[in-house]
């Protein structure tokens, strides 16, 4: 099991995307902390919107724990999909069945030592603030239907208190960092081939 943290919009899911690419889908399969974000339905949307969701307890990680042994038991796993635009979990759920490499993604996965403890190699991908929050900006009016004001609002109010609170200290127990993302491609060369090396010295 891989765990790939750093802050929000630092290019985690770039780097995510690049090992899967490179070691192919029927080899590594991805779960993200975000989908077990607490379900947020009994509260009214505008109370929703102002959660702190860079908080250790906005995150249901028990149930993700759970899911993550019996995934790495060999069972099939049925992990929520949470929908970002009104802050409850849908209805369905995303089959993940058991790979030989599993990638757990998430600012937060570093900082909770039960998740930690089910890791093989911890990495966490590191960028500036500025770049954190420009990433962040374009994913969020793009794709959950964010105001440009109500992005920085949050990343002042929430993502950059939390993020020095917690994800930055987090670093302290990776294996390997990885600087600006997934643009620093022999960074994600040289993870891809220390994936390679642990997945064959567990099949001899």
């Amino acid at each position: 099991m891989l765990g790939i943290a750093g802050g929000s919009g630092a290019g985690k899911s770039t780097v995510v995307r690049e090992v899967v690419r490179a070691l192919g889908p029927e080899t590594a399969s991805v779960i993200r902390h975000d989908a077990y974000y607490s379900d947020l339905r009994d509260l009214p949307l505008d109370e929703r919107a102002r959660a702190n969701f860079d908080h250790p307890d906005s995150l249901e990680t028990e149930l993700l724990i759970r899911h993550l042994q019996t995934l790495l038991a060999g069972t099939p796993v049925d992990v929520p999909t949470y929908d970002f635009t009104i802050h409850v979990r849908a209805s369905h759920r995303r089959r993940v069945h058991p790979t030989p490499l599993v990638i757990l993604d998430g600012i937060l996965v570093l900082a909770d030592p039960g998740l930690r403890a089910l890791m093989d190699l911890r990495v966490f991908v590191h960028a500036d603030a500025e770049a954190r929050l420009s990433r962040r900006l374009e994913r969020d009016t793009a794709d959950r239907g964010r105001t440009p004001e109500s992005v920085i609002e949050q990343f002042e109010l929430t993502v950059r208190p939390m993020h020095d609170r917690y994800v930055e200290p987090s670093r302290e127990h990776a294996d390997m960092t990885i600087l600006e993302g997934g643009h620093n491609r022999e960074a994600v060369e040289r993870l891809v081939e220390r994936l390679v090396g642990l997945m064959g010295s567990r099949e001899q």
